[in-house]
C-alpha cells in the first residue's frame, strides 16, 4: 500500500458486490476496510479479536444473542472479541471496518459466505 490519499466514498463507489471486503489502506498491523453489506450475514464471533464498525450510509443491525445494536450514519460500534454477532441490513448500508490483518469475514463460522480480502483497483 502506498502513501496515497484515498477517498471513502470514491473507494465505496468501486466496491460491487455486498458482503465482499476491500482494503482501504493498512496501519500497523490493521486493515482498514469498505464494504457494501446488505440482507443477512452469518453468526460467527471472532475470538482472537474486536472489531470496529463505523456506518457511512445506511441503517445496520449488528444482533447480538441478548440485544441489537442499531448504527446509523457516522454511528461506530466495537465487537468485543469472542462475542457472537450477525450483522443485518434491510437496505444497502457502507461501512468500513478496523481489524487485525488476517482477520476472516466470516471468523469462526466459515462457510460459503467466507470472502479472501479484496484489494481496491
Amino acid at each position: 500500500m502506498t502513501d496515497d490519499v484515498r477517498n471513502v466514498h470514491e473507494a465505496l463507489s468501486a466496491v460491487a458486490e455486498h458482503w465482499q471486503p476491500h482494503r482501504l489502506t493498512s496501519i500497523n498491523d490493521y486493515d482498514v476496510k469498505v464494504v457494501k453489506l446488505k440482507g443477512e450475514f452469518v453468526w460467527h464471533s471472532h475470538p482472537e479479536t474486536d472489531e470496529l464498525f463505523l456506518v457511512v450510509s445506511g441503517r445496520l443491525v449488528i444482533q447480538l444473542r441478548d440485544r441489537d445494536v442499531v448504527l446509523n450514519p457516522n454511528d461506530v460500534f466495537v465487537v468485543p472479541r469472542g462475542v457472537e454477532h450477525c450483522p443485518k441490513a434491510e437496505g444497502e448500508v457502507q461501512a468500513i471496518l478496523f481489524e487485525p490483518q488476517g482477520t476472516v469475514n466470516t471468523g469462526d463460522a466459515g462457510g460459503d459466505r467466507t470472502a479472501p480480502l479484496r484489494e481496491l483497483s
